[in-house]
């Protein structure tokens, strides 16, 4: 993206999945989105700090002109 340019932010939402219906902000209409939910964590070895997080994928669904832009659930991924 140019430097000089001027990010054009538009509205989206997810549809499916754990954020069904989540609205948002994204620039360039990106062809993935990705989602993370924090997972909880029981014990983690060796006194490691970690943390876990589900990672859900929402692809792009193309239409011409279609406002706001749609984002569905892919089930399937990773």
């Amino acid at each position: 993206m140019d430097a000089e340019a001027v990010a054009e932010w538009e509205t989206a939402v997810l549809s499916g999945g754990p954020a069904d219906g989540l609205r948002m902000r994204v620039v360039d209409r990106p062809s993935v989105v990705q989602v993370t939910y924090p997972c909880e964590v029981d014990e983690a070895p060796h006194e490691a700090r970690v943390k876990v997080e589900a990672l859900y994928v929402y692809r792009r669904v193309l239409r011409d002109g279609d406002e706001p832009v749609r984002y569905g659930f892919d089930g399937a991924s990773p």
